[in-house]
Formats: structure tokens, sequence, C-alpha cells
């Protein structure tokens, strides 16, 4: 049925084939890879192999998106991973919003050092407002209502997202968030932990949160200034990739 749906521009997958350091880049909730691209560049301008997947139900129409499941987005992650692990050596990931989520999901997940190291950026382990607007609205014949997207401070910047939320998609969310938040002690690999100080979409102690019960010894938590919910489009975009670029410098093998 999803075959109708057309991908929207800038909302396709890219890869950029590089060493064999992969990094795979993971866009967010109703949003797609055009807000994961700059940094996917620039991780790729380092030769880094880098894939930004789009997962599944994301890119196209929120109909679609109302018929996917949480699972289907972490198999669309485990299939981008598939996708580096075929040329790489060594993985890292790093992830906006719910690509946070997820990418937190594949380090509580992931084998003991298969995965690198992790750079969650505002990551959603627990958004009160949403459970809250979801809650009253479950069980009404309201299908949608307004998009999250482009919380951005920058002026003029626009996110390629859903314009309409579907309210069947927000209990997945929700589970997702829940099923990583109970397992955040498991994660050991090395962590880069953005949070934007301003953050419209998720709580900041989101982050405050995530950087306190992860078990990682090497792990970092960056405060984004000047930058909302969607800071890989936004004033911190270039600090964030070149901290990510210096993590995964310092981190891979030789």
């Amino acid at each position: 049925m999803s075959d109708s749906f057309e991908v929207m521009k800038e909302a396709e997958d890219f890869y950029y084939q590089g060493n064999h350091t992969g990094v795979l880049v993971i866009h967010g909730f109703t949003g797609s890879t055009q807000s994961m691209r700059f940094l996917g560049e620039r991780l790729a301008d380092e030769g880094f192999t880098v894939y930004g997947p789009r997962l599944k139900g994301h890119g196209t129409a929120p109909e679609e998106m109302e018929q996917s499941e949480y699972r289907e987005w972490i198999k669309s992650v485990g299939e981008g991973l598939e996708v580096l692990n075929k040329t790489c050596d060594e993985i890292f990931v790093t992830g906006l919003s719910m690509g946070g989520t997820l990418t937190l999901y594949v380090a509580e997940h992931a084998d003991a050092g298969r995965i690198k190291g992790i750079m969650p950026i505002n990551a959603a382990i627990h958004m009160p407002d949403l459970i809250e607007t979801y809650e009253s609205l479950k069980d009404t014949e309201t299908r949608f209502v307004d998009g999250i997207g482009s919380d951005i401070k920058k002026e003029g910047i626009e996110e390629l997202a859903y314009a309409k939320t579907p309210v069947k998609s927000m209990k997945e969310i929700i589970t997702l968030s829940m099923i990583v938040r109970g397992n955040l002690e498991k994660i050991t690999a090395p962590a880069l932990v953005f949070s934007s100080i301003t953050d419209h979409v998720v709580p900041p102690k989101n982050s405050q949160e995530i950087y306190d019960s992860i078990s990682s010894e090497d792990r970092e938590l960056i405060e984004l200034e000047n930058s909302y919910h969607v800071a890989t489009l936004d004033n911190d975009k270039e600090l964030i990739a070149e901290k990510c670029v210096a993590f995964v410098n310092r981190l891979r093998s030789e």
C-alpha cells in the first residue's frame, strides 16, 4: 500500500561511500532526511561512509505515517546498519529527536563494542505534553493534529516535515521512548549528548537524564545555546558537525 505514497524531494535516503568508518544518521519524528543532510555531508567530507535512512512512513504523507509502527522505525534503522556493515569495520550512530531515541535504542541492543560511539541530538525519552495530548485525543475521532516541525531559531529556515501529526503515531513514539528510557543503563558506548537549552518539542531535561542514566564512562553533554529543537538546521549546526567529526576521529581505529 505504501507504494502509492511518493517520497518528497529532499526526503530520500542519502549515502556517501567513504572509508571503513561508518556513521548512521537518523532523522526525527514526522521529519525527514533533509534535517540531517548537512551533518551527513560534513561527516562524509571527513572521509567517513555515511548513510541517512528514511524511516518507514516518513518523507511521504502523514497518512502513510499513520499506518507505521515504532517497530518499523527500528527496522529501518537496522536496515541502515546492514548497509554500513557491508563496507565498514566500525560504526557510529547519530540522530535528532526521535532519531536520537533510536540512536539510544541501537546502543542498548548492540553487542558490546559493535557501536563505537553515539551522538544523540535533543533525543526524546519523555515528553509529558505529547503524552497529555495523546491521552486527550486517543478515544476521539481526531486523526491528525498540527505538526511539530520547524522549531528553529534561525530566521528563514524550514524543516521538511509533516504539517500534521497522526494521533495514532503519537502512541508509537511514546511507547518507543518508554522502552528506551527504561534501558538507558545498558548503554556503555562513548556518548556525545547534544541538548538545546531552549527546545519547544522535547524538554531539555531529557538530555540531562540520558547523560545521568547511561553507563558510558566516556560521555559529554554539550549545551546548544543558539538553537531550538531542530538544531541540525539551526544556528549551531556547524558546532554540532565539528564536535561530531572530532568525536568520531578521536575514537575510530586508525
